[in-house]
């Protein structure tokens, strides 16, 4: 059983159910709420195990938190975070929670997280300035008049304010011995490789096997995002194939984000998470969110 006590499976019912004492979770109907146990956590949560103390979706949860172990309680909580702050993210709404990461980041911290859950003492993360959006995306359209010489370095610059907007510590970019590397940022720990281009032409195969190419001469953990503004060719994206470790993004996916308010930190996490549940290595923002 885990060792999460009455007060913080409180806390876990105070998260996940906006409409008090209905028994509802998130926003998750029936059918919904079985898939996301039997896909996040390969579990059956119709087994009457988890209904013994009451049938609904609220009752069910907490009934398996207090079954499972910490490991499998962990997991848990983090999968149901990332699909409440998609939640959030999908309607707009402000979070009716006081302090509800700092309050969720306790949970984590107690089960073990480490040093990834942070601690209760940590500020949450600030909230992203909404006008900086319209800033990025006037910049954005603005290198469409530019001279095609000049945008290329100048495209690169904007993605640096771009990263740097959200805290993913850009770096310039830097040669190792015969290579051009456009850039790097880290997101979630993680260290990415940049490639940037503005081409009249989307990119094809060729391009992206170079890409691939530095990254496998790096670090094993070494990520790697390939910005094409042109996007890219369904016969390159088919010919370069599944499994690398190279996200990909176009113009439009920039756009998309910038214009629909999403912040760029969930766009990369989002495209990372769904090339590593596919093997694509791209997929549009607009069916992502």
């Amino acid at each position: 059983m885990s060792s999460l006590r009455t007060l913080e499976l409180n806390i876990v019912s105070d998260l996940v159910d906006f409409i008090r004492g209905t028994g509802y979770v998130l926003d998750f109907s029936d059918a919904s709420f079985m898939e996301f146990f039997a896909t996040e956590l390969d579990v059956d949560i119709e087994d009457h195990r988890y209904s013994d103390v009451g049938t609904s979706k609220g009752k069910r949860l907490r009934r398996f938190l207090q079954l499972v172990d910490d490991t499998t309680a962990l997991k848990t909580l983090r999968a149901l975070w990332e699909h409440r702050v998609d939640f959030l993210m999908r309607t707009g709404r402000e979070d009716p929670v006081p302090n509800a990461e700092v309050r969720y980041l306790t949970l984590v911290a107690r089960l073990g997280g480490g040093p990834a859950a942070a601690t209760p003492q940590q500020s949450p993360k600030p909230a992203f300035d909404h006008a900086r959006f319209d800033v990025l995306k006037a910049e954005l359209l603005a290198l469409s008049s530019m001279d095609p010489h000049a945008r290329g370095y100048a495209f690169e610059k904007f993605l640096r304010s771009l990263f740097a907007a959200y805290r993913l510590q850009p770096r310039t970019p830097f040669e190792n011995r015969g290579e051009q590397i456009d850039g790097s940022f880290v997101l979630g720990g993680d260290t990415y490789l940049l490639e940037a281009k503005w081409h009249q032409q989307p990119t094809g195969q060729a391009d992206l096997l170079i890409f691939e190419g530095k990254l496998g001469s790096k670090a094993p953990w070494a990520r790697g995002l390939f910005v094409s503004y042109n996007g890219f060719t369904d016969g390159g994206l088919e010919a370069f194939g599944r499994g690398k470790r190279t996200i990909c993004m176009n113009g439009n996916d920039i756009y998309d984000a910038l214009d629909r308010r999403i912040p760029f930190d969930e766009v990369i996490d989002r495209k990372a998470r769904r090339a590593v549940e596919t093997g694509w290595p791209f997929i549009p923002v607009r069916e992502l969110f």
